[in-house]
């Protein structure tokens, strides 16, 4: 590992990690299970995607909050992925699933500027392996659905 992910508290990282486990179960779930079972997986997939990526929106007020004076574009952001995540729920699964994973992707992009602007630069490498595997996960949930 690389000594930016070294610098981390171990039960940050395990934690981040064990908040794959949904992720990973629910795209091969999706996958495996009798056809009758599938709608809930999927949906299973689907809203836990959307709980993250309402998630990671809200990470963007928790640093506003530090600020004497935050920029408002700190809130502006931190609601657009939970407004996105909430149409991708009702979206059909194939398409909804991959919104949340460009979501994903989407979020992170934003929180390397972010995180480096307020000094968390070093939770960026942990950041990127979560949301990759995250979004990869919702891509396939999306194939398989």
């Amino acid at each position: 590992m690389t000594g930016a992910v070294q610098e981390l508290p171990a039960w940050a990282r395990r934690l981040g990690h064990a908040g794959l486990l949904p992720f990973v179960g629910g795209a091969l779930l999706v996958h495996l299970v009798w056809p009758e079972a599938h709608p809930y997986a999927v949906l299973a997939l689907s809203a836990y995607a959307a709980t993250i990526v309402s998630f990671l929106g809200g990470v963007h007020w928790g640093v506003a909050f530090t600020q004497a004076q935050p920029d408002p574009r700190l809130f502006a952001w931190g609601v657009v992925p939970s407004l996105l995540a909430w149409v991708a729920i009702v979206m059909p699964p194939s398409a909804g699933l991959v919104v949340l994973g460009v979501m994903l992707v989407a979020c992170y992009a934003v929180d390397r500027r972010l995180y480096v602007a307020h000094g968390l630069q070093r939770w960026l490498v942990l950041r990127f392996r979560l949301s990759a595997v995250a979004a990869l996960c919702c891509f396939l949930g999306a194939a398989g659905s």
